[in-house]
């Protein structure tokens, strides 16, 4: 998870953004002393994730506010069934707090759902469904936190973390082999090299320069089925690009180590999470 002062200067921003100068509706028809309790609920089948981010967003705008998560992320939770949260505090601060709170919990809810929906999809195969940096500016960490939550596995977090060529650094370079080569010659040796491979050429080639893993781009599934009978075990192998719910199975009962999903974090569809004052 992001450390709790850069987790707060996030939800600061957050906050700021929504709120403006302030919530004048609020303000007009709620008189600042008047307490009251809230509830957060599913209203559709959910795996949850961010519950301590959204107790943090009511707590950093206002100290009065008592929050409780009621449930733990992870949980799978049907629509109307157990309480995810549980609060207490200013109207104005409850009110004040909803909206930046709900965004982040139905958003990180709906990437662990997503997630694991593939995760179950390709269960009892071996192999693993990871995302990718295909994320929102400034809520990756979150983001992969979220797919961690659904069972899934995390690619590398920043371009720092580990060598993957890709099409375009082969273009610049001349190849798969020269690629390998020059890499060997001056990264070092705790970074895993991988290579994007598009034709069984390129993952012959890639093999043979003693990559430790290639990325299997946009091939078909025969495709697949040859890379993993032509590299048998070599060198680990991910699957990526046009990966569905409909044929995340199928790529997986190729004997591929896993299969890399960008939809997990660019296109996870929120899922629905109410607030109801209960009363004040």
């Amino acid at each position: 998870m992001i450390p709790e002062p850069m987790l707060d200067e996030w939800l600061r921003a957050a906050l700021r953004e929504d709120l403006g100068t302030g919530d004048v509706t609020s303000e007009l028809l709620v008189p600042p002393s008047l307490q009251g309790k809230a509830v957060m609920q599913a209203k559709e089948p959910l795996v949850v994730a961010g519950l301590d981010v959204a107790v943090r967003v009511f707590t950093l705008l206002s100290g009065e506010v008592r929050a409780r998560a009621a449930t733990e992320d992870g949980q799978r939770v049907e629509a109307g069934g157990p309480l995810l949260l549980e609060l207490e505090g200013p109207v104005r601060a409850l009110l004040g707090a909803e909206r930046v709170a709900l965004n982040i919990l139905q958003h990180l809810s709906g990437v662990a759902t997503l997630t694991r929906r593939f995760v179950d999809a390709v269960e009892g195969t071996g192999t693993k469904i990871l995302d990718t940096r295909k994320t929102l500016p400034g809520m990756r960490i979150l983001e992969k936190y979220a797919v961690r939550v659904g069972g899934g596995v995390n690619h590398r977090a920043s371009l720092s973390e580990g060598i993957l060529v890709k099409e375009n650094h082969l273009a610049a370079c001349g190849g798969v082999s020269k690629a390998v080569k020059a890499i060997r010659k001056n990264a070092p040796h705790t970074l895993r090299v991988e290579v994007e491979a598009s034709t069984l050429e390129e993952v012959g080639e890639a093999v043979a320069a003693g990559v430790d893993a290639i990325l299997l781009d946009n091939m078909s599934v025969e495709q697949i089925r040859q890379a993993v009978k032509q590299v048998g075990g070599a060198v680990l192998l991910e699957v990526s690009g046009g990966v569905n719910l409909e044929n995340v199975r199928e790529l997986a009962e190729t004997g591929v180590d896993m299969i890399s999903v960008g939809r997990l974090t660019h296109s996870a569809p929120g899922v629905d999470i109410s607030m109801l004052l209960k009363n004040g």
